[in-house]
């Protein structure tokens, strides 16, 4: 079955780095395009950047372009998302996504708080 496993999220100041993981199992990695979700408190569940297959082709939300690069390791069956220059608007539980046969898949996520 389809597993996927965030980790690396933590709290942070203002102006800090984070490198999130997703480990993923059950399915072909190299031929699914994948995503990084967030969801803050009282907000829905957003897109933050999303990759191809070959990891070619990335797109951000405007919110961290600039800031953020999504990335993913085939060999590793793991997707990244390195986040610098944080800001305190950046918390939130992020999450990985694949889509597989139009079922959504979701890890469990992992906490990212920015805060002095």
């Amino acid at each position: 079955q389809v597993q996927l496993v965030e980790s690396g999220g933590g709290l942070v100041q203002p102006g800090g780095s984070l490198r999130l993981s997703c480990a993923a199992s059950g399915f072909t990695f190299s031929s699914s395009p994948m995503s990084w979700y967030r969801q803050a408190p009282g907000k829905e569940r957003e897109l933050v950047a999303a990759i191809s297959t070959a990891g070619d082709t990335t797109n951000y939300a405007d919110s961290v372009k600039g800031r953020f690069t999504i990335s993913r390791d085939n060999t590793k069956n793991t997707m990244y998302l390195q986040m610098n220059s944080l800001k305190p608007e950046d918390t939130a539980v992020y999450y990985c996504n694949v889509v597989r046969y139009r079922s959504a898949y979701w890890g469990q996520g992992t906490q990212v708080t920015v805060s002095s």
